[in-house]
């Protein structure tokens, strides 16, 4: 992660995305209307799904393509396994 993404970037989303959590739980706390607390779970969602692609992209950037330009076929193919892993353990 330290790569190429700048971390902190990463840490102020996830804090805003911590933000966007905490007001689920009021808008629960307050009966809120279903569909606005709907509304603001798939925000969450996506927010995550932004901030995980940018992971997996860092990580197949550097940690990767290291593994292919360092010519160790162990550590190829323990960088592919984690990949396909990550791939086929995420729900569709």
């Amino acid at each position: 992660m330290a790569h190429g993404i700048p971390r902190q970037k990463t840490i102020q989303r996830l804090k805003r995305i911590e933000g966007q959590v905490r007001g689920l739980v009021t808008m629960l706390e307050e009966d809120r209307y279903c569909i606005d607390v709907l509304t603001q779970i798939s925000a969450v969602k996506a927010a995550l799904s932004g901030v995980e692609r940018e992971v997996l992209k860092d990580h197949a950037g550097h940690c990767v393509a290291g593994a292919i330009a360092s010519g160790d076929p162990d550590e190829q193919r323990t960088k592919f396994d984690e990949l396909v892993d990550l791939v086929l353990r995420r729900p569709v």
